[in-house]
C-alpha cells in the first residue's frame, strides 16, 4: 500500500509555508488541484491525502511554476508530454533540468552527513 501524505506536511515539505505565522498554506496546493488534472488526492474523512506519486508531479509543478518562472498553461503542456525515453537523455529539458537538481539536493545532503561522521570520529579517538 502507498503511503499518503497530508495537505498540511506535503505544503511543509514544498517549503509553501507562510513567513510571518509559520502556517502551510494549503490553498495553494488545492488551487492547483483545480488547474492540474493529475493532482488528485484520496480524499479520507474530509482530508486530503496525497501518494508518493502525487508528491513528485507537486513538486515538478511547484519547480516549474516557482523556480523556472513559468505560467500555469505552460506547466500544463509540458506535463501533457508524457516522459519519453529521449526525453531523460536531452540535457536542455526542463523535466531533465528537475531531476538534475532534484541528484543535486540529495547530493549535497548525503556529503554534510558524510561531514557529520568524520568529525564525530575525530573528536572520540586521542
Amino acid at each position: 500500500m502507498n503511503k499518503l501524505v497530508s495537505i498540511s506536511i506535503v505544503c511543509i515539505q514544498l517549503n509553501l509555508i507562510n513567513k510571518k505565522t509559520q502556517k502551510p498554506l494549503n490553498y495553494i496546493l488545492r488551487y492547483w488541484e483545480k488547474e492540474f488534472k493529475q493532482i488528485k488526492p484520496t480524499i479520507i474523512n474530509k482530508r486530503r491525502y496525497y501518494s508518493e506519486n502525487q508528491i513528485e508531479v507537486i513538486k515538478l509543478i511547484k519547480y516549474l511554476l516557482k523556480d523556472k518562472g513559468m505560467r500555469i498553461n505552460g506547466v500544463k503542456k509540458v506535463l501533457k508530454n508524457k516522459i519519453k525515453s529521449l526525453d531523460d537523455y536531452d540535457s536542455f529539458s526542463l523535466k531533465t533540468e528537475y531531476r538534475k537538481e532534484k541528484i543535486k539536493s540529495k547530493t549535497k545532503l548525503i556529503l554534510e552527513k558524510l561531514k557529520k561522521l568524520k568529525t564525530y570520529g575525530k573528536k572520540n579517538s586521542y
